[in-house]
This record gives C-alpha cells, structure tokens and sequence, in this order.
C-alpha cells in the first residue's frame, strides 16, 4: 500500500515540472517572436527627411590650392668673417644697426701686417736699385763691345744680370703687393646695405682666420622656402600667386612663386618652391625668421563635387550616404581636391553620378537600407522646426 502512494506522488511531481518548463518555454517563445516583430517594425520604419536634409552631388568649378608653410628668409644675406688672425677693434655696431654697403664695421690689430709692408716695400727699393745697377753695366759693356775692348760674351753676361734683376725687382714687387693685400683684409667691411642680425664677437677678443664677426640682411627683398610634396608640386608654376598669413598681423602677405628647384631632397622627396614676398603695406613687420602659412592658387577645375560634411570616414575607404530607390545606399568614393565656396568647404570626388541625392552631414550615420520619404518643401514654423531639430535615425 505504501509503494502504490510513492509512484503516486512521483508523478504527480513529474507532471507538475514538466507543465512548469513547457509553460517557461512558450513564455520565451512569445517573448522572442514580439522583439523579431517589434525589431522589423523598427528596421522598416520610414524616416522622414526634408529637402534640407539633403544635398546633390552638382558640378562645381573650384579653385585649386596647395597649402605652403615656412619661415621667412632674406633673399640676400652675409656672413662677415674676419679675413685676418689678429685682436678686434672698434666694432661698435649691434643686432638692428643699419649698414652701408662698403661701410667699415670693425679692424683687426694692423701693427704686423704694416710691418710686413714695410719689408716688402723696401726689398722692392733695394732690388729697384739693383736693376738700375745692371742696367748701367749693361750699358757700358755695349759701348766697350762697339768699340772691341771687351768681348760679346762679357756682354751677354751683363744682359743675364739685368734680366735676373729685373725679375727680382717684380717678384720684390709682388711679395709688397700680397703685404699690402693683408693689411687691406685688416679693414672689415659690410658688402651690402642692410640691418645687422647677429654680433657675435666682441671688440678686445682675439679672433682667427674666418672668424664669424656680425651678420647683415637685406630686408628688402624677402622669400619662403616651401617644401611641397611630388603630388601638389606637379601642379605648380612659376608665377602663380600665394596668399599667406603671421599670426597677429590682419592682412594677408601676397607672394610670387620665383623658381622651383629641379631636385627633390633626398630624405622627404620634397620639393622646394621658393615665393618672393611682395613688398606691400605689411613689410614694414616683416622680419626674416618669420614663420608664415597660407595657400597657393594652382588654377581652377570643373569636378563633381559636395559639401566635406557630406563624406563619411568612419570606415576604411569614404563614402555617402546616397538616397535610391527611396532608401539609404552607402557608395564608396574617391575624394580630391577642396575649396571654401560661400564659407561651405566643397571637396571634389569621383564615384557618384551628378545629381545623386546625398544626406547631409549633420544628419549623422544610417543605417544602410532604411526607407527614406522626402518631405515636399512647406513654409517652417517653430513647432516644425523644432521637430526637425529633434528628429533622429531609428
């Protein structure tokens, strides 16, 4: 009797789990089929964008640029150097001085190479007196061979010591030369006009040969040595026009593209273009050193182009979001060159028919497929322009 009432109870238990996981089951099932219905409600719901919204892939003519940057130099420049070993005086200029070309900046203590000059210039004398010596030898020995007192070789002999003297006299005459030369290289001198930019010895120090002594620029003629890369360098030419900007001054600076170097740098492959500085209302603050940026006008295109905004980037190639077929299609494109037109920064691109319809930038990523409607175009009230700020992708 009490086995009968154990399998009784068994399975009643049994019967009662199995009712609870079926129930358990069915309760998940529902669950799942309304989030599948629930989610396709939400993927075919239609978002409904405004004609501003959207932008049309349009033929633009856009003013091609290359960016360029750099410091500014003066196009004429020197270094002056002593050209003599010796102490040096009365340098008195400073960094801003003005300069004359020929001026005299500073000497270097000549009391040696006057001596040296002094030497030369007498051994000169005293080999001038030595020629006049032969000379009246040579003379005389020609008169005594005339008249048969002495014999022609005397005379030939007279005539070698003349010739020996005379070469002695320019040699003596040279050597006072080079002594004058040096005691000339004691005077430094400014070989252009300009404003001294370095002092970098002082009066009292001894110097050597090449020593660095000030440096002069000629701010009147300036230039920027931009590095550019082989892709924007082939579009560049000499004359093309560049606007660049100094941070603090308001007006931009107009320069000219002056020479383009045949070679690019070994280590960059850059290539330098150098631009000459138009002397305008700025030059007055323009100072070699400088470091200014800007543009370079490369000329004009007619290309397919969108506002930047419009391309995305946030997969490994770009793309838009187009509208076919009254949903959203992602296509790939290949972008070029850019320009402000209107204050809106158009980029060229490659990829898309004129006349594509393309969600704008500020409307944010969508999913690829999502049904779109376009809105016919109805005066804006505040309730509707506040719904339209609002709006967001499902």
């Amino acid at each position: 009797m009490k086995r009968w009432i154990l399998w009784v109870v068994v399975a009643i238990a049994t019967v009662l789990v199995g009712g609870g996981v079926w129930r358990a089951l069915a309760a998940r099932q529902a669950q799942q089929k309304a989030l599948a219905e629930s989610s396709a409600q939400r993927k075919e719901a239609t978002l409904d964008l405004a004609p501003g919204e959207l932008v049309t892939v349009r033929r633009h003519s856009l003013a091609l640029a290359v960016p360029v940057s750099g410091a500014l130099r003066a196009v004429e420049s020197v270094m002056v150097k002593a050209r003599a070993a010796g102490e040096l005086q009365g340098l008195t200029l400073r960094e801003g001085d003005s300069v004359r070309a020929g001026q005299e900046i500073a000497r270097i203590d000549n009391t040696e190479a006057r001596a040296r000059l002094r030497q030369a210039q007498q051994q000169a004398d005293a080999a001038r007196a030595q020629v006049d010596i032969s000379q009246r030898q040579f003379t005389n020995n020609r008169a005594l061979v005339d008249q048969g007192f002495i014999s022609a070789t005397a005379l030939a002999t007279s005539q070698a010591s003349l010739e020996a003297a005379q070469s002695t006299y320019q040699a003596a005459l040279a050597a006072a030369d080079v002594a004058r030369k040096s005691l000339d290289d004691t005077v430094l001198r400014s070989p252009l006009t300009g404003q001294v930019s370095q002092r970098l010895a002082q009066p009292g120090e001894r110097v050597g040969m090449d020593s660095r002594i000030i440096e002069v620029v000629d701010l009147s003629r300036l230039e920027l040595e931009a590095l550019l890369s082989p892709a924007d360098s082939l579009a560049v030419r000499v004359g093309q026009k560049a606007s660049l900007r100094i941070e603090g001054v308001a007006h931009p600076i107009v320069a000219t593209v002056a020479r383009i170097n045949p070679s690019a740098q070994a280590g960059s492959r850059t290539v330098p273009v150098y631009l000459a500085i138009e002397q305008g209302a700025t030059a007055s603050v323009l100072r070699q050193g400088l470091f200014v940026q800007g543009v370079l006008d490369t000329g004009h295109a007619d290309v397919l182009a969108l506002p930047l905004d419009a391309v995305r980037t946030d997969k490994p190639a770009p793309y838009v979001q187009a509208v076919q077929s009254g949903r959203v299609v992602y296509l790939p494109v290949k972008t070029g060159a850019r320009a402000v037109v209107a204050s809106d920064t158009l980029v060229a691109m490659e990829g898309v028919p004129e006349g594509t319809a393309v969600v704008a930038g500020r409307m944010g990523p969508l999913r690829e497929g999502t049904p779109v409607r376009i809105q016919e175009s109805v005066p804006a009230t505040p309730a509707a322009a506040a719904t339209s700020a609002s709006r967001t992708a499902p």
